[in-house]
């Protein structure tokens, strides 16, 4: 049914009443049980000023998990270039990737990384947003100088992040591999990969397009169980529709008695259609759709539910129901 590689993005939600401390070892736990899962890759994204997710920097997360995993590819899901020199990422990925070989991906998106804009000047040192040519000067000044600082020993393979037509023109243009953040902007995914694909100029990084869709996954052993888990991101992600970014990842039992205006809800049920919540038959099923819709040479599986245990659960359950529906 899927015949795909499946990978994972680690987000490295902090738990309410939870100390930074538990949440960096949870994502320890999770780099090494996603490895004896069998899946491909983990990736980790970069985020700031949120009560919700670690202000961890990927650079240190790829470096702890490459150190307490053995074969599992790991990587930025992104590593934003605003907030960073061409030559400080050059040289830390390069660095990972001689250390670990053939296992370092750098994964390079273009957002801020926060909703508050004070952090986002911090980040920038004072300066505003990136514009599209310092953006583009930005990715060509760091694939530059990947090859120029370690041009004799392994590279980190690049991707560019992106979820707007403008990404995709930019990964076309650069022929980089391209993952679509689904998980973010649905309905933008199909216009993103037309344009990536009917744009794509080969490069020394990739001879043909090459497509990562990045989806939101929540499996369990029932649909109302699956429903239940996928609860305290809906709590953040009403926040978010309403414009406040500072809601900490409430409880499965504190988001099931959250009451939603009706307009959220709409808002919310149009965005899980797109996504893959429920049974493993169910959540496997909508997986296939989305292959069959986009064409994705592979499948990165976000699952933002607030127990390490479940999420794990979670990527068990795909993989074995994928493994028990093979054809042999």
């Amino acid at each position: 049914m899927i015949d795909i590689p499946l990978s994972a993005l680690e987000v490295a939600i902090v738990q309410k009443g939870a100390r930074a401390v538990d949440t960096l070892r949870d994502t320890t736990a999770f780099a090494q049980g996603i490895e004896r899962l069998g899946y491909h890759r983990i990736w980790y994204a970069e985020h700031h000023h949120s009560p919700a997710i670690g202000a961890f920097p990927p650079v240190v997360l790829i470096a702890h998990s490459a150190a307490s995993t053995s074969s599992i590819r790991l990587g930025s899901g992104g590593v934003l270039a605003p907030n960073h020199a061409p030559i400080t990422l050059a040289e830390q990925f390069g660095t990972l990737a001689a250390l670990h070989e053939d296992r370092i991906d750098l994964g390079i998106g273009r957002g801020p990384g926060t909703f508050d804009e004070a952090t986002a000047r911090a980040l920038r040192r004072g300066a505003g947003p990136a514009t599209d040519g310092e953006y583009r000067g930005d990715i060509a000044a760091t694939l530059s100088l990947l090859v120029d600082e370690v041009a004799l020993g392994p590279l980190p393979e690049p991707w560019l992040l992106a979820s707007s037509t403008a990404g995709a023109a930019l990964a076309a243009e650069l022929g980089l591999p391209i993952a679509v953040a689904h998980h973010i902007r649905p309905d933008n995914t199909l216009g993103v990969l037309e344009r990536y694909r009917a744009a794509f100029t080969p490069s020394r990084w990739c001879e043909q397009p090459r497509v990562l869709v990045c989806v939101e996954a929540v499996c369990a052993e029932t649909e109302e169980e699956a429903a239940r888990r996928a609860g305290p991101m809906e709590v953040v992600k009403a926040g978010l529709l309403n414009g406040h970014s500072e809601i900490p990842f409430p409880t499965p039992a504190e988001a099931a008695a959250h009451s939603f205006t009706a307009e959220e809800r709409r808002a919310l049920d149009g965005f899980r259609a797109q996504q893959a919540v429920g049974t493993p038959e169910t959540v496997v099923r909508r997986l296939a759709q989305l292959v069959g819709e986009t064409g994705a040479d592979e499948l990165m599986l976000t699952t933002p539910v607030y127990d390490l245990g479940h999420r794990i659960r979670s990527y068990e359950l795909i993989k074995q129901y994928i493994e028990s529906t093979a054809t042999p």
